[in-house]
């Protein structure tokens, strides 16, 4: 009996001839069939970027809609309707839309490439994602164009939000964009916690792992264990409104502290499923910067960890004057201070990783300054807030409204502004304008602290959250008036940003495959990256592998050459114990967030779309998972 041929390798292959076949097997087919198939977590992690950044560009229109009208005393611009739908929406849009997808689309993209593999695990559950995260982001704004849009705020308290005083379908499109959203973020969580647990490179340890993998990898977990929460709370509201379910209704025996303590469970978490991301780019970027390695590796791991721990045990300060007993506010006083801790230790390995290195000041490395900065001064409004009696004073009033902007924007935006321009170049093969580059953090920097520092004095002066007017003989006339030009200059700089984005990616200069001469796997490759990542998969010996001191990287040799396939290894050593395939590109992803989309938008308008529509998703489960004949197509 003759033995079976041998599959074809990279044994034996010239560079030339192994880049042909890898491209063959893994390329995205051209033309609207291979953009609606793609499993490319490259493809769609730069859609994911793409589109959260178009979020973010119309949340801004949303603010500055927000500043005319509060620019002067009795303005009459936006009505008190419309203006209860545009706060709603600016900051649902922003949290939900932009900053936790954005984030995660980084990972997306990045991840892969940092981990020395070829995709991201469960490819197709990542088209799914980024599907459901589109449909979401569609509904919404599809709804605040017919004006039905939400207008009960972000947080969408009950009873605001309930069938009593929440009419119309505002507050369902609301709780059902949720669902659009938390199920992507909960599907790329998973998707980069197996991803780093079982794909890394051979040799890559646990002690070798990038502090940008790291950071995503704590988020995911903080994204499975927080988001449920929001989704349950979300699922509730829209069952009390719905169907009849009294969860918040106390003259049935409901709560409306219920929906608070669900809510503000999730959302403090977000906070730092935000942040965290963030302190992983800045980590990766100024080690790069300062030309040696970062300070206090360990102890920036141990920070991100203790971070994500402690990020459950605040959510109870954004409650303090809803008559909590005082001794439970203690405590939550307590950990929102202990909270300073793991930040301050970053900070302070990032300083002493600049003391001792060689910086080089870049745009990015700006950008960070500026993060550092901004992000110090919005922690100490944070531990200001966390004490009871100065929370009482303040709360619902302008002083918050900057404190958390000095957190999300300084401790968020800052830091990704800076990302993209660090890799701008392997997103797109061409490097961003320095010249404009600073230009776009001097407007942005001088536009922020001029537009929310002087919202700390309005809150001392007592100006509440969500009036959308105000009166003459109230002290806000001048520093409103004055922040709503300081945001023109904010605007500015993000226009100027947005010009140099798209400008760059046309006619920019074009990048070496390493121009920052980073130590990251990432750089590798080339820029950008080809379909399957790399030629060959890369042995990691050093937790700097580019600065290792050796011209080329240890690889992998043997791979197969005919289907899609990756190495699996071991948690914690990174040891490989087999090789798997890789699912290829498939429509049904699209067809299932259809056919997903479909049921919750119809759920709105009757509970029985719920069981009449589960049939075509069950078809599009279906046909996603019908096996094939190979392998490779069965995962």
């Amino acid at each position: 009996m003759s033995a079976s041929p041998r599959p074809p390798t990279d044994l034996d292959l010239s560079d030339e001839t192994i880049d042909l076949k890898l491209d063959h097997i893994w390329k995205t087919p051209a033309g609207l069939w291979g953009a609606l198939s793609t499993v490319d977590h490259k493809i769609i992690g730069r859609r994911y970027i793409a589109t959260a950044f178009v979020f973010l560009l119309l949340g801004g229109v949303l603010a500055l809609a927000m500043r005319l009208q509060l620019s002067t005393p009795e303005a009459r611009y936006i009505s008190p309707d419309r203006y209860n739908q545009i706060f709603t929406m600016h900051g649902t849009n922003m949290m939900f839309l932009f900053a936790v997808p954005v984030m995660e689309a980084m990972g997306v993209y990045l991840v892969p490439l940092m981990l020395g593999t070829r995709n991201i695990a469960f490819p197709r559950l990542n088209a799914f994602s980024y599907w459901m995260f589109l449909a979401g982001g569609v509904l919404l704004w599809i709804a605040f164009a017919l004006d039905v849009g939400p207008d009960a705020g972000w947080f969408a308290y009950v009873p605001l939000a309930g069938p009593q005083y929440g009419a119309g379908k505002r507050a369902d499109i609301w709780a059902q964009m949720i669902t659009f959203t938390e199920v992507s973020a909960l599907a790329v969580s998973v998707e980069i916690v197996v991803t780093v647990f079982k794909q890394r490179a051979p040799g890559m340890s646990l002690d070798r792992i990038p502090l940008f993998v790291w950071s995503m990898l704590v988020t995911s977990f903080l994204v499975i264990m927080a988001m449920p929460a929001i989704m349950f709370a979300s699922s509730t509201l829209i069952l009390d409104r719905l169907v009849g379910t009294h969860f918040f209704n106390p003259a049935e025996g409901g709560d409306v502290l219920l929906w608070q303590h669900l809510f503000w469970f999730f959302g403090h978490p977000e906070v730092y499923i935000i942040f965290l991301p963030a302190v992983g780019m800045v980590s990766t970027m100024i080690s790069t910067f300062a030309r040696r390695p970062v300070f206090g590796y360990l102890a920036l791991v141990m920070a991100l960890i203790s971070t994500g721990v402690l990020a459950f045990g605040l959510w109870v300060h954004h409650m303090f004057v809803v008559g909590l007993p005082r001794l439970g506010e203690s405590f939550f006083t307590a950990s929102s201070m202990a909270i300073a801790v793991p930040a301050g230790i970053q900070i302070f390995c990032w300083l002493a990783t600049l003391w001792g290195g060689k910086p080089v000041l870049k745009t990015p490395m700006l950008f960070i300054i500026g993060f550092i900065i901004t992000f110090v001064l919005g922690g100490l409004t944070g531990v200001m807030v966390a004490s009871v009696p100065f929370d009482t004073q303040v709360h619902d009033t302008y002083f918050v409204v900057a404190h958390f902007h000095y957190v999300l924007v300084g401790g968020a935006v800052f830091p990704l502004l800076a990302a993209i321009y660090y890799w701008f170049p392997k997103f797109s093969g061409r490097m961003m304008s320095e010249r404009v580059g600073r230009w776009v953090f001097g407007l942005i920097f001088t536009g922020f602290h001029l537009t929310f520092f002087p919202m700390h004095l309005l809150g001392l002066f007592g100006m509440p959250r969500r009036i959308y007017t105000y009166q003459p003989e109230m002290p806000w006339a001048g520093l409103n008036l004055f922040v709503s030009f300081s945001s023109l200059i904010l605007a500015a700089g993000f226009l100027l940003f947005f010009i140099d984005v798209l400008r760059s990616a046309r006619s920019g200069a074009i990048a070496d495959e390493n121009p920052w001469s980073a130590s990251t796997l990432e750089w590798a490759t080339t820029s950008p990256p080809c379909s399957y990542n790399f030629r060959r998969i890369p042995v990691v010996v050093d937790r700097e592998p580019l600065w290792s001191g050796s011209s080329d990287l240890p690889v992998v040799s043997g791979m197969r050459l005919d289907r899609r396939e990756l190495i699996v290894s071991s948690v914690v050593e990174a040891q490989p114990e087999a090789r798997e395939s890789s699912p290829t590109n498939s429509i049904w992803p699209l067809i299932a967030a259809i056919a997903t989309s479909v049921m919750l938008i119809w759920s709105m308008f009757s509970p029985w779309a719920v069981v009449w529509g589960s049939i075509p998703i069950a078809i599009a489960l279906t046909g996603w998972f019908w096996p094939k004949g190979d392998p490779e197509d069965e995962s």
